[in-house]
């Protein structure tokens, strides 16, 4: 009977779209051949309620005395079952509020409680560690977790591993027979997703014997992986393109043309060109700025495969910004394949932005730290850049930073303050080794500055930084 019950459930489920097949970028990067999405389901009562019956059904224990739903597919189902088995029920907020109690947990409760943690979908397993840890915290019982989905990616391992029991009504290659039992998907699909889970189970196809521990819950670092590899975790036109001209050239290096005169950036560009796989400026210095002269650094841009990245460090209203980028001198948007964003105004500087695009391949870089001593970048803003990036990854691919902000393979990390000496230039600027840059801080970029533009031979400084950048990577993407 149960099997029934789960099989014309499943059935249910593909017929309302919860189940997609084609090619999906997760939380994670990584490209899936397949998405589960069961928030449509708060439109379908009846099917809400046989999924909470299912998942009521597989807990792993008993004498609950709370239950609580992870942010935000797993709060209705976790309303449902708190309705149905007349047990009280928690909120944990994303966030906690910047008002009011500022609670991160909602409801009544008492120290010891036993609760049992309600999800939809389990992958890594870090998010229902963050509610199990919360609630720990408040000294209630929380270590049992029950789940519809299991997508097999090692979250029920990782949460295992840290004491936490979870049981899942029905794990992704048992969705799949179900679907392909009933003709609902061809036996190309079904190869395709069970691939796919093959690769999420082997870990070491992925880190190459190495983790990270976030949380307690093992992650994929994703400093290990090749520019080649990370190509396939981003949908991002540019981030894809940055990823293949570091890979064929060979070079991970970005220099500033902070010059004054258009000439000493066309000369500049013209000589470091072939070393380089960004080009970044400061068009508001220039003296002589041009519609002329920027349709010669684009021509030089394609003669010699680097992008163009203007470091305007945008930081204003929506509005604002949306017409500094796409309007005035220096007509920003039709030229510039990148730009510097601050992530300070909140989304909706990264909305105006995107306003002014109008079709072009265009994306912007968050300065989430900077390299000089004193900056006012908190932990707390950093964090926020990190959240932004999530919510806007058709037009953010990446951070500036002076350490690692993100582990999806998906951001790119440019690092400045980079010169083979180690020292500073008695304003502030705080430098740092190539080498250190990209095996000690994460770098994947290093952009820098004097250190081959003030050079006496701008071309034989450039080649230095580019091979041992460069070698700094490929000595980190070959640990075993």
């Amino acid at each position: 009977m149960a099997g029934n019950m789960l099989e014309k459930c499943v059935l249910e489920l593909f017929n309302i779209g919860v189940v997609k097949f084609g090619s999906f970028t997760l939380k994670s990067g990584m490209q899936s051949p397949v998405y589960f999405d069961l928030r449509v389901i708060i439109s379908y009562p009846k099917l809400l309620e046989t999924v909470c019956e299912l998942m009521w059904a597989v807990r792993p224990g008993s004498d609950y005395k709370l239950v609580c739903g992870v942010a935000y597919t797993g709060l209705p189902i976790a309303t449902v079952i708190s309705t149905k088995q007349d047990i009280p029920m928690l909120i944990r907020r994303k966030e906690s509020k910047g008002y009011g109690t500022k609670k991160m947990v909602e409801g009544n409760y008492e120290e010891g409680q036993k609760c049992l943690v309600i999800e939809d979908v389990v992958v890594s397993g870090s998010s229902v560690y963050e509610t199990v840890e919360t609630l720990q915290e408040l000294k209630l019982d929380a270590r049992d977790v029950i789940v519809f989905l299991d997508r097999e990616h090692n979250g029920v391992a990782n949460l295992t591993a840290m004491g936490i029991t979870v049981t899942s009504v029905v794990s992704m290659t048992e969705l799949m027979v179900i679907l392909q039992k009933h003709n609902c998907i061809n036996q190309e699909i079904f190869e395709s997703v069970s691939d796919f889970v093959a690769a999420c189970k082997d870990t070491s196809i992925i880190t190459r014997g190495k983790c990270l521990a976030q949380n307690g819950i093992q992650l994929m670092d994703c400093k290990l992986l090749s520019f080649e590899s990370r190509i396939s975790s981003t949908n991002h036109p540019l981030a894809n393109e940055l990823f293949k001209i570091m890979s064929t050239k060979k070079t991970n290096l970005c220099v500033a043309a902070d010059v004054t005169t258009s000439e000493e950036l066309i000369s500049l560009a013209e000589k470091v060109g072939p070393h380089i796989s960004l080009l970044k400026t400061h068009v508001d210095i220039l003296v002589d700025f041009s519609k002329e002269k920027v349709d010669m650094l684009k021509d030089l841009a394609k003669e010699h495969n680097f992008l163009l990245l203007e470091d305007r460090k945008f930081g204003d209203i929506g509005n604002t910004v949306a017409s500094q980028y796409s309007g005035g001198t220096f007509n920003i948007v039709n030229w510039a394949d990148l730009i510097t964003v601050h992530g300070i105004p909140g989304d909706g500087v990264i909305k105006g932005l995107i306003s002014g695009v109008n079709g072009r391949h265009r994306g912007c870089v968050l300065v989430s730290e900077m390299s000089s001593l004193g900056a006012l970048t908190s932990q707390e803003y950093i964090k926020g850049c990190s959240k932004m990036a999530e919510n806007h990854t058709d037009f953010v691919m990446g951070f500036v930073a002076q350490s690692s902000v993100s582990n999806n393979p998906r951001f790119i990390q440019f690092t400045p303050g980079v010169q083979l000496e180690k020292s500073g230039d008695g304003l502030g600027q705080q430098y740092v080794t190539p080498r250190a840059a990209i095996l000690e801080r994460g770098a994947d970029v290093i952009i820098v500055g004097r250190g081959i533009t003030k050079a006496d031979d701008p071309v034989t400084a450039a080649k230095k930084y580019q091979e041992e950048a460069f070698a700094a990577y490929e000595e980190r993407v070959s640990v075993q």
